[in-house]
């Protein structure tokens, strides 16, 4: 799968010419060649971008405003997409979405490019804001709205702070990932942070499933 093909189609107007797929593809993965070769985001211009994607300055602004939205847009691009949740269960949904988080950890550290694209973008305080706005706060929204649903069926003690709770689900995999990259992130990681912090979190009454 080309990078392009998880770029979400605009919900709005298109401005100027049709939009070109095949171009839009052009320009993302040109834009992945220079952060390959190491070109750090300061240095990535429009000029460069089209001259490598071979296209004309002119179509990459009809399609972005500048470097920093279309850079958004690559790194979109480069993550797996959301998983879909079974919907059976509060367990069952976090474990899919911890599962998933569990391997972009390991998307991170095996891929060099995904590495350095995360540390410009994080150097980057707009770029960093506007990616949190679009990939970070829905993902967490996500994971909130599955523990609120728990504590409505009584998976989740009522007392719980979701937003805590979402802390203690996910840190562990963030910690591993991020603060100590010479730790495992092992199959089955999902499951033990799960079943040792709900643990902690159920209803008393309520039994393992």
């Amino acid at each position: 799968m080309s990078l392009a093909d998880s770029r979400p189609c605009p919900a709005g107007p298109v401005r100027g010419r049709p939009r070109s797929e095949a171009v839009e593809r052009a320009i993302l993965e040109g834009v992945m060649q220079l952060l390959e070769e190491g070109v750090p985001l300061a240095e990535l211009s429009i000029e460069r971008i089209a001259r490598t994607a071979g296209v004309g300055k002119a179509t990459i602004y009809r399609r972005w405003s500048g470097k920093e939205e279309l850079f958004i847009d690559v790194v979109r691009a480069a993550e797996p997409p959301d998983p879909e949740l079974p919907g059976t269960s509060m367990r069952d949904d976090l474990l899919v979405l911890l599962e998933n988080l569990r391997q972009r950890g390991l998307a991170s550290r095996s891929s060099a490019l995904l590495h350095n694209v995360h540390t410009q973008m994080k150097s980057n305080p707009r770029i960093w804001a506007a990616y949190h706005e679009n990939v970070i706060a829905p993902r967490r929204a996500l994971v909130l709205d599955v523990l609120r649903r728990g504590q409505r069926d009584g998976e989740l003690r009522p007392d719980v702070d979701v937003e805590l709770a979402n802390d203690l689900f996910v840190g562990p995999i963030l910690v591993r990932s991020v603060l100590r990259p010479d730790a495992e992130l092992p199959e089955g990681l999902a499951g033990q942070i799960l079943d040792t912090v709900l643990a902690g979190l159920r209803p008393v009454s309520s039994t393992v499933a």
